[in-house]
């Protein structure tokens, strides 16, 4: 028997933000670091090649930060239906609620605010996560929430994701999850193998490996993209269907692996192209060097001997 007119009792647990979660957090904070510590000694960067440093340094960044963070977000399969459904087991009692579910890489986080949000005399606001990443075990987090008699809009979607639902679904997105994560490392590893060869200034490698960085992020895409060609179950809520599309994790990914394709596909054309030119705006030091040179900047020193010899000119310069 239990305290509640019937109802299962309540016991508070932790929230997760839905689409957010600690390790992201910890991710954006390291990468923004990065980028403001590199914006503080850009002053120090003098001529033209402060804008190309700005525009190489933040980009790299860029790409590097959103192939880790999509890791951790939860909005690759994103979906949010507001409906009149059953609040809690062996009771009558109805809500109005907004519901909404957000599938990512390591689990899924389920979403359930009232609206309002107190009805029933109760804070309908409920933010739920269950993973299947490697060390957890989404039998057991469904077993717990059932424990702690969570509402049920929130154990009906989490009941659709367990191994023994019929829907499947457990296995399709777990597996897409952890194959396009594999992939996702890959590009990463391939992401600082081309930020080191463009820094040796071998711009061919460097190009290749940019080009394997979008490839391999485009893989992770079309591996997650094979799930939706399953038949969905059916996600009813009360008088309402929950359907999902792709979020924004999937598309910001989709559009790096482009990005690295096209900047790839860039550096090794004009490596065949114009090679002289991509050496130097790789490293405009090149270029300054050669117009100090022309310009009789100082420390620009002509041996006089070498002519006696019939020997070419030496020219040395040397930037202070």
């Amino acid at each position: 028997m239990t305290l509640w007119d019937g109802e299962l009792s309540f016991y508070p647990q932790y929230r997760h933000s839905a689409g957010f979660s600690v390790p992201l957090l910890i991710v954006i904070l390291v990468f923004l670091t990065l980028a403001v510590s590199f914006l503080l000694i850009l002053p120090g960067i003098r001529g033209h090649s402060r804008w190309f440093w700005l525009v190489r340094v933040l980009l790299s960044l860029f790409i590097g930060a959103e192939i880790v963070a999509v890791h951790f977000s939860a909005d690759w399969s994103v979906g949010r239906v507001s409906t009149n459904t059953s609040y809690k087991a062996f009771s009558a009692a109805r809500i109005r609620a907004h519901v909404g579910l957000h599938v990512g890489l390591e689990g899924i986080n389920i979403t359930l605010t009232g609206t309002p949000v107190q009805q029933l005399n109760e804070t309908i606001n409920y933010n739920e996560q269950f993973s299947w990443r490697l060390g957890k075990n989404y039998a057991e987090e469904y077993a717990e929430a059932l424990e702690k008699g969570l509402p049920d809009p929130v154990l009906y979607l989490a009941e659709k994701f367990t191994v023994s639902s019929p829907c499947g679904l457990y296995s399709q997105y777990r597996l897409a999850g952890h194959y396009a994560s594999a992939m996702l490392w890959v590009a990463f590893s391939l992401w600082l193998l081309s930020n080191v060869l463009l820094s040796m200034r071998v711009p061919l490698y460097g190009g290749l490996a940019l080009l394997a960085t979008g490839t391999f992020a485009l893989f992770s895409v079309l591996v997650f993209v094979s799930i939706s060609s399953v038949p969905l179950c059916p996600l009813r809520l009360g008088s309402s269907a929950l359907t999902t599309h792709y979020g924004a994790a999937f598309w910001v990914t989709l559009a790096t692996g482009v990005l690295c394709l096209l900047l790839g596909g860039v550096v090794v054309s004009l490596h065949y192209a114009l090679p002289s030119a991509l050496l130097t705006f790789l490293d405009p030091s090149v270029k300054d060097c050669g117009n100090q040179a022309r310009e009789g900047s100082p420390l620009n020193f002509n041996n006089p001997l070498h002519k006696q010899f019939g020997a070419s000119d030496l020219t040395i310069c040397t930037n202070l």
